[in-house]
């Protein structure tokens, strides 16, 4: 039977692949032989008249500051802000500091970018030293624009109408920077409306966060039993396929002992047989020869 009972060993292919040798490296060659040397790229020098623009002061910056201040309902009322921008730049002249309307331009929409950037921090004031100038300016734009919203919601025109009938071709870079403070108020307002809003229903919110909450809670536990069903099925399945892979292994076991049995009594009784023939035949034998010598001594 032990020839019918053997072990098989499983060995791992990946353990006789041998490891990869690198190649060898070749040898570095002598000095005179090595390729020359490509020379650097030429330097390009700079033009003389792109001169570094001198920074704003902190001076500079308020009196900038107060001065857009004073403009910015006029900026709201027209999309040609070139005039402005110069008018702004003149003023800065009047005090003293030399400023092009470009640059007027450009370091308000850094003022606008650095003033939204600080909103989203606790600590706006020490990051942005302007911050609270800024803010003035947008309160009063929004105030402004609520107040706009009201006269026309009365049926009274806004003294503001006719620059919204001009031509499009009239617009020019100042759109962008319109566009960037537009949606800084928009934003502003739809911050009012959804904190009244909040506070307008702030009893049924809480209602339906706890239903929300409920809600969650029996799906979750739906889902939980749902999965623990599912792990205790598969786990009887499984044990119902090693009960039968069990059965049939004995099974086969038993038949296979049945026959080995079998075979060895076969052979065991094929054995006893030619060991009785050949008794049978020794008599036989013993007994003729002894018959043989006892007629030769009557014989004689």
């Amino acid at each position: 039977m032990e020839e019918h009972f053997q072990h098989f060993h499983f060995t791992n292919p990946y353990l006789n692949i041998p490891s990869p040798i690198p190649p060898p490296i070749p040898p570095i060659p002598p000095p005179h032989q090595l390729p020359p040397l490509l020379p650097p790229p030429p330097v390009q020098s700079e033009p003389a008249d792109r001169e570094r623009l001198p920074q704003w002061t902190h001076t500079e910056t308020a009196e900038f500051l107060s001065i857009r201040a004073d403009l910015d309902a006029s900026f709201m009322s027209t999309k040609r802000n070139k005039p402005l921008w110069e008018a702004i730049s003149a003023r800065l002249q009047q005090k003293g500091f030399g400023r092009t309307p470009d640059q007027c331009k450009s370091k308000w929409k850094n003022l606008v970018t650095r003033f939204k950037g600080s909103e989203a921090m606790d600590d706006a004031g020490k990051q942005f030293p302007f911050y609270e100038e800024m803010r003035t300016i947008f309160s009063r734009r929004i105030d402004r624009s609520l107040a706009m919203e009201k006269k026309k919601g009365k049926g009274v025109q806004g003294e503001g109408k006719e620059w919204m009938n001009e031509d499009e071709e009239e617009k020019d870079d100042d759109e962008e920077e319109e566009e960037e403070e537009d949606e800084y108020e928009q934003n502003a307002l739809e911050e009012k409306s959804k904190k009244k809003r909040k506070m307008n229903d702030k009893g049924r919110g809480i209602e339906w966060e706890v239903k929300l909450a409920l809600h969650a809670i029996v799906k979750q536990q739906m889902e939980m039993q749902t999965k623990w069903v599912k792990e205790s099925e598969a786990r009887a399945a499984e044990r119902r396929e090693k009960e039968e892979q069990w059965r049939h292994t004995m099974i086969s076991l038993c038949e296979e002992r049945l026959a080995l049995t079998r075979r060895w009594r076969e052979r065991e009784d094929e054995r006893s047989a030619r060991a009785e023939a050949r008794a049978e035949r020794q008599d036989s034998l013993i007994t003729s020869i002894l018959a043989k010598l006892s007629e030769d001594d009557y014989e004689r």
